[in-house]
């Protein structure tokens, strides 16, 4: 069978999409219609379906994405010259929505083997944190990093690395050390801890000097990811004087867990006096840590255990038709079983604002989020921007012209499941199926935030090639094209390019990503961002970031 040349994206759109290169003067056929291009339209560009005179309304998806500003010819290629930014408004809950699940008999019986915790979380991970409550410590958790890191044979000798030398001898001469689990993709053999996944050493440029709000928002994102289902535990350095302070930290914990068990090794410099003598404590006791942590082992679990965020970045014009809904049908077939998905980046719902609210579970869901959106596109406009300024030189190049056609395609990732809830950065996740998470599109920004909100793997579309990980959660990378994905196929996990030429359906597609994500959730592969230690951590503060 011939693959498409071109595609229509929704039966309203007065716009094609070309699927390949069209050089000047080709004809192409579409639903009976014959077209013959002006001039070279590049492939995932789109070309007008009938002459456009200026404010002509150009619709894709079958909404609006851009207002002409200058003729167009029928065929003539759409830039951002002839085009600009315009989306329709929005306002209350319109409608009862009516959804028909897929059918997930095969899926329902599917398990994983996680880390149970006591709160009823699953991790598919099993971490142990090392954090800053302000950014005067972070010298000294890059000193816990050395003396840590170093020992496992990663560098040359630092300061510190000797203690933690010492400690890991009297582990093993104790007899007790555990017989490392020999697989494909885990680490050496000689590994300490095998149940214990690593440690890992969140730094940032918070906690003090900004505002008292910003200060706590990051003790409720460090709270989110001490919470985490991957995260066993947590060694906690604070200076003492700083705005966000331990006080802080434990009440967001309770707000996630009233009954919060975990560790939480706190180390206060000016309590301590001596920088020494902390981190000396502060070894030890992580040491000691992680012997608790290594204790967790795999158990199955349900897949309603999974909770998964779905992130666009470096997108391009096929990224709304191939990985997006690709991945998007797996957000339906986790919201159908029980489990939950995290659609985030709120400069990038522009225009698409009405479908999510008429999907809504209830009015007081839907006025959440439009409380939310209209507050952040104000904080925008107060300082000169706006969403309309979103797309990047790439995204342009390769085709999404405005922020309301890169919206389009990217609310495709959250699929046709009812909204079940609205959050405000940084929450965390409550309700089985969708929800919406306030965060920039910024890449690592929102990854941060949906770990944070607890997504225990996160579900990453890409045209152009991003290689954004997260520190504790797995970042699945999915191509929406195959040159992509031969290109960069060190940091490109699963392709989604045959969507492109016909070979395959979304929703075979997002079978073989879920497929994918519950290997991944068990432990039996590690992702190519794993693999490059791609361990990206950004607190949003809140100010203008699209």
């Amino acid at each position: 069978m011939t693959a498409p040349k071109v595609l229509k994206l929704d039966p309203h759109d007065n716009v094609l999409v070309a699927l390949t290169d069209l050089p000047a003067g080709a004809t192409v056929e579409h639903s009976g219609q014959t077209y013959t291009v002006q001039t070279l339209i590049p492939a995932k560009h789109k070309f007008a379906t009938e002459d456009f005179a200026i404010n002509t309304e150009v619709m894709m998806y079958g909404v609006i994405v851009g207002r002409v500003r200058e003729p167009i010819a029928r065929g003539g290629l759409l830039t951002t010259s002839n085009v600009a930014h315009d989306a329709a408004g929005f306002s209350g809950k319109q409608s009862n929505y009516k959804w028909v699940g897929p059918d997930v008999q095969e899926w329902q019986s599917r398990t994983f083997n996680g880390y149970h915790r006591q709160d009823g979380q699953v991790g598919t991970r099993n971490y142990w944190l090392v954090i800053p409550l302000v950014f005067c410590e972070n010298r000294n958790v890059d000193a816990l990093r050395e003396a840590f890191e170093e020992e496992l044979g990663y560098g040359r000798p630092k300061k510190y690395r000797q203690q933690v030398h010492a400690l890991l001898q009297e582990y093993r001469q104790s007899g007790s050390t555990p017989t490392a689990i020999p697989a494909d993709s885990t680490p050496a053999p000689d590994r300490i801890f095998p149940n214990v996944d690593g440690i890992k050493f969140l730094v940032h440029q918070g906690g003090c000097g900004g505002t008292r709000d910003d200060s706590r928002a990051l003790c409720g994102l460090l709270a989110g990811y001490i919470h985490h289902p991957n995260v066993a535990g947590a060694t906690v350095l604070s200076l003492g004087c700083q705005n966000a302070q331990a006080t802080d930290l434990f009440e967001e914990l309770r707000k996630r867990d009233p009954q919060f068990a975990k560790p939480v090794l706190l180390f206060d410099q000016q309590k301590s006096g001596l920088e020494s003598t902390m981190l000396s404590d502060a070894i030890h006791a992580t040491f000691q840590g992680l012997v608790e942590a290594n204790k967790f082992e795999r158990q199955p679990a349900p897949l309603t255990k999974l909770t998964v965020g779905l992130k666009c970045g470096g997108s391009d014009g096929f990224s709304g038709i191939s990985a997006n809904p690709a991945i998007g049908y797996v957000s339906d077939i986790l919201a159908a079983l029980g489990g939950k998905s995290i659609l985030a980046e709120f400069p990038e719902l522009c225009g698409s604002e009405q479908n999510l609210i008429n999907r809504a579970e209830d009015s007081q869901v839907a006025d959440r989020f439009i409380q939310l959106m209209r507050a952040y596109q104000g904080r925008a406009k107060a300082v000169n921007s706006g969403f309309e300024m979103n797309p990047s030189p790439g995204n342009i190049r390769d085709g999404l012209l405005t922020d309301a056609m890169k919206s389009a395609g990217a609310a495709r990732k959250g699929g046709s499941s009812p909204v079940e809830d609205v959050l405000d950065y940084p929450e965390y996740v409550k309700a089985t199926g969708l929800t919406l998470l306030c965060t920039p599109g910024n890449d690592v920004e929102c990854v941060t935030a949906q770990v944070g909100a607890g997504a225990n793997i996160v579900l990453f579309t890409t045209g152009l090639g991003t290689p954004t990980g997260n520190p504790i959660a797995p970042v699945i990378k999915l191509a929406t094209n195959t040159k992509l994905a031969q290109r960069m196929s060190d940091i490109i996990d699963i392709d989604t390019g045959p969507v492109i030429d016909g070979a395959t359906t979304i929703q075979s597609m997002g079978e073989s990503i879920l497929d994918l994500v519950i290997e991944v959730a068990n432990g039996a592969k590690h992702t190519k961002a794993e693999g490059l230690r791609q361990d990206d951590f950004i607190p949003w503060k809140r100010g203008v970031s699209l």
